[in-house]
C-alpha cells in the first residue's frame, strides 16, 4: 500500500467524529473525512464543535462546503490551526441545499471557480487542499468534460483529486437517487489517471469489498469507501490484509470503544445519538439483528447495556460457529 490510499467517504450525519473514532479502531491506516461543513456553519455556528475531534482519528480531512475565496480561505486556516492533516472542497454533493447556495456539485460546472479555491487556500496554509468531485453534472457528463476540469483545477495547484465515478443529476433525481442510479463509469476514472500521471487520483462510488479495493489500486492511487464502510465497518478491518496486517476482532474494537463511552457519557453526551453509528459491527453475522435491536430507538441507554449487548451478541456467534463446526465434522 505504499503510494496508496484507503478512505471513508465524507458523509452528512454519519461521519460525526464519534463514527470516526469508532471507524479508527478497525484499521490505523485509513484517512478519515468530516462531513461535509459549510463554511457558514464554521463561521457563524458551533466552530469548536465543528471542529471537535480525537487524535486517534488522524489522519483527518476536514470537507469544505464553499464557493467564498475568503471564507474558503479564512476556514481552510482554521483547520491547520486546529489540527486536520489535509482540507478537502465538495464538489460533488447534489443536494437541494448546496444547490440553492451555488456549491458542492454545481462548481463542476465552473473550474475556473474551483482553482480559484484551491490556488488561495493552498497559498494560506501548509497542509494539502484537495477537491472531491464527480464525472459530470447532468447533460454535462463526457470525460473530456471532466478531464478539462480536472485540469484546470490542478493548474492551481491540486495535486489529489477524488473522484465519485457517477455523474450527478441537479434536476430531477434527489441525492438518494444520485448514489444510485446514474451509472458508475470507472473505466473514465482509469483514464484519468492515465492522462493525468503526476496527480494523486482516487476512486469512489460502489466499492463495498476488500476485493474490488484491490482491483480498483491497480489502476488509481486510492479508494474511498462510502456507506459500505458505515453499514459494514467490519471492510475496514478485512482491508488490513492490504498492508499485510492481521484485522482486529470484534472483541478488540468493543474493549477500544468502551472507554470512549464512558468519556462520553462524562462529558454529557447523549449515549443514543452516538451508540447509532455502531449498529453495523455484527452485519451479516447471526444475532446482528438483536445487537441493531438493542442499540437502536431507545430514549435512554447506558454504557452497561450496550456492554451487556455485545456479550450477549458475541457469546451467540460462538454458539452457532460451534454448532457449525460440529455439523461439518459429521460430514
Amino acid at each position: 500500500m505504499q503510494d496508496k490510499r484507503l478512505s471513508i467517504a465524507p458523509m452528512i450525519d454519519w461521519t460525526t467524529t464519534d463514527y470516526r473514532f469508532f471507524a479508527r479502531l478497525f484499521n490505523p491506516h485509513t484517512y478519515l473525512y468530516t462531513e461535509m461543513i459549510s463554511t457558514g456553519a464554521l463561521i457563524h455556528g458551533k466552530t469548536d464543535r465543528h471542529l471537535r475531534f480525537a487524535a486517534s482519528e488522524q489522519p483527518l480531512v476536514l470537507q469544505l462546503g464553499g464557493a467564498d475565496i475568503a471564507e474558503m480561505t479564512h476556514c481552510t486556516q482554521l483547520a491547520e490551526e486546529r489540527g486536520f492533516a489535509e482540507v478537502n472542497i465538495n464538489v460533488g454533493c447534489p443536494s437541494d441545499r448546496v444547490q440553492h447556495n451555488k456549491i458542492g456539485a454545481c462548481l463542476m460546472a465552473e473550474p475556473e471557480t474551483v482553482a480559484g479555491l484551491v490556488k488561495h487556500m493552498q497559498a494560506a496554509v501548509t497542509i494539502p487542499v484537495t477537491v472531491k468531485h464527480r464525472i459530470g453534472i447532468d447533460h454535462f457528463d463526457s470525460y473530456e468534460f471532466m478531464h478539462n476540469f480536472v485540469e484546470t483545477v490542478a493548474a492551481a495547484g491540486c495535486e489529489r483529486f477524488i473522484v465519485h465515478a457517477r455523474t450527478a443529476w441537479l434536476q430531477g433525481l434527489s441525492p438518494k437517487q444520485n448514489r444510485e442510479i446514474p451509472p458508475l463509469r470507472y473505466e473514465d476514472v482509469y483514464r484519468l489517471k492515465q492522462d493525468f500521471p503526476s496527480l494523486a487520483i482516487e476512486i469512489n462510488g460502489g466499492i463495498s469489498t476488500v476485493e474490488d479495493i484491490k482491483t480498483h489500486l491497480q489502476y488509481v492511487d486510492g479508494v474511498m469507501i462510502g456507506r459500505a464502510a458505515y453499514q459494514n465497518p467490519y471492510i475496514m478491518a478485512e482491508a488490513m490484509s492490504l498492508w499485510g496486517e492481521a484485522a482486529p476482532s470484534r472483541e478488540d474494537i468493543l474493549a477500544g470503544l468502551m472507554p470512549y463511552l464512558q468519556e462520553q457519557v462524562a462529558n454529557g453526551e447523549p449515549l443514543p445519538s452516538i451508540a447509532r453509528h455502531f449498529l453495523g459491527l455484527f452485519q451479516g453475522l447471526p444475532g446482528a439483528r438483536k445487537w441493531r435491536q438493542a442499540l437502536s430507538g431507545k430514549q435512554t441507554l447506558t454504557v452497561a447495556e450496550i456492554e451487556d449487548a455485545a456479550a450477549q451478541t458475541l457469546a451467540f456467534i460462538a454458539q452457532q460457529d460451534a454448532y457449525q463446526e460440529r455439523l461439518e465434522a459429521q460430514d
